[in-house]
């Protein structure tokens, strides 16, 4: 006589509500159990993998997020339902909060108004297709009722035309395709509809980094400027913002003249100023500073000494670079007006403090430095977001170097028993 302890695995009684694992017919797993549906409802689910713990796996995940109170989405849920699901129970887990809430705003005013009526299962590349045209053409004052209680736009008839960005097309595509990505990993759908529906792709977005001139001048309007160190960091390392405020100086080695970055400063929904991890596993890294940089970085604790000194009782000791005077963190926004400023009594012409960062990468290629290097020192994932974000100014770097060829090329001598052409072949 068998007891259950003397049962293999694959042939035990599951306990009462775990579900069901058996093996089809077509060789592979189905797993089946009841879970918590949209409309407060329990339905029956079956998952399917290529072995049995693949398809228990699958099963499981479903019943504990059903015990958390997430209800599961299937293939006869409709698209709303599905990407609620999917927000709440997979993506909240998987991004940083500022990309969910980011999501969260694109199902709610794009993908739900458009696409949240349809049968998941019934969704198809047509479908997509036509939501992403109406979207293009669509004024989004009065798709999305901001006309109604203010009396302008469609409300008076005259229209404004206020239509989404190409980028912004692109970006609810993108939000679109990861969701039935996932349906497509559950099983729940047997291919990803979105994924057969090409969009043009939007021209990249234009920016004027300063040239070596501008650079100079910028770098002499900050030298009298409290925060003269983070300035300088920003032109002439390339480092995020992000990445330049969480900089703590436990990060800093200033003798051997490196830094590391592994953490970065955002403001999010809930926490409001936090430190996370950077934005990518590549933007840990760890680089060189210039020596105008350790300069600079040398003789900034003096000033943050005399700020504590001054905050008194008030100062707020968080081993930060770079703080407000009474030692707080330095919120983005309030940096993002300061470097405004900066700009104006320097007389330059205005950009974003990001173009801080490409004119870095931009002044390096035009030096000739290696695309490799740039995008260590950048932090990019692939040395392709590189290539193609400065594409420009390759282009303007070819055209150099042919003009130098064709230089070279004229003041070579016609006579074919000159030795030196002979040589030079060579």
């Amino acid at each position: 006589m068998t007891t259950p302890r003397d049962t293999p695995a694959s042939r035990r009684t599951r306990a009462n509500g775990d579900g069901t694992v058996y093996k089809r017919k077509d060789s592979r797993w189905e797993a089946a159990g009841y879970v918590l549906a949209p409309g407060n409802t329990r339905k029956r689910i079956r998952v399917y993998g290529t072995t049995r713990k693949e398809a228990l796996t699958k099963l499981t995940e479903k019943i504990a997020a059903s015990n958390l109170g997430l209800p599961v989405a299937t293939a006869d849920s409709t698209v709303s339902d599905y990407l609620t699901y999917w927000l709440n129970g997979v993506a909240v887990r998987q991004v940083r909060e500022n990309t969910h809430t980011r999501y969260a705003a694109c199902i709610r005013l794009h993908l739900i108004p458009g696409l949240g009526a349809k049968k998941l299962a019934r969704l198809t590349a047509r479908d997509v297709r036509t939501f992403l045209d109406h979207l293009r053409a669509a004024c989004q004052c009065c798709a999305q009722g901001r006309d109604t209680d203010r009396h302008f736009c469609c409300a008076i008839g005259q229209c404004c035309n206020k239509r989404l960005s190409p980028l912004t097309v692109t970006y609810v595509h993108s939000v679109l395709k990861s969701a039935l990505e996932h349906a497509v990993r559950e099983d729940d759908l047997p291919r990803n509809v979105a994924r057969n529906v090409k969009t043009p792709a939007p021209r990249p977005r234009r920016f004027k980094p300063f040239t070596a001139s501008e650079a100079r001048q910028f770098l002499y309007a900050a030298s009298s400027d409290r925060l003269h160190a983070l300035y300088e960091l920003a032109l002439r390392t390339g480092l995020r913002k992000g990445e330049l405020l969480g900089l703590h100086w436990e990060d800093l080695d200033l003798d051997s003249g490196t830094a590391s970055i592994h953490r970065s400063l955002q403001r999010t929904p809930t926490g409001g100023l936090t430190i996370l991890h950077t934005k990518t596993r590549a933007s840990e890294r760890r680089i060189a500073l210039p020596t105008e940089c350790i300069n600079s970085l040398k003789t900034h604790p003096e000033r943050q000494h005399e700020e504590r000194e001054a905050a008194g009782a008030g100062w707020a000791d968080n081993g930060l670079v770079f703080t407000t005077p009474t030692g707080k963190p330095l919120d983005p926004t309030n940096l993002t007006r300061r470097f405004r400023r900066l700009l104006h009594r320097a007389q330059l012409r205005t950009i974003r403090f990001h173009d801080l960062r490409h004119s870095t990468a931009t002044l390096l290629l035009e030096q000739g430095i290696d695309l490799v290097v740039i995008k260590e020192l950048l932090g990019h994932a692939h040395i392709g977001v590189t290539a193609g974000v400065y594409a420009h100014v390759r282009l303007r770097l070819q055209r150099q170097a042919i003009n130098a060829l064709g230089t070279a090329l004229g003041l070579a001598n016609d006579d074919p028993d000159d030795p030196s052409d002979a040589a030079a072949v060579r």
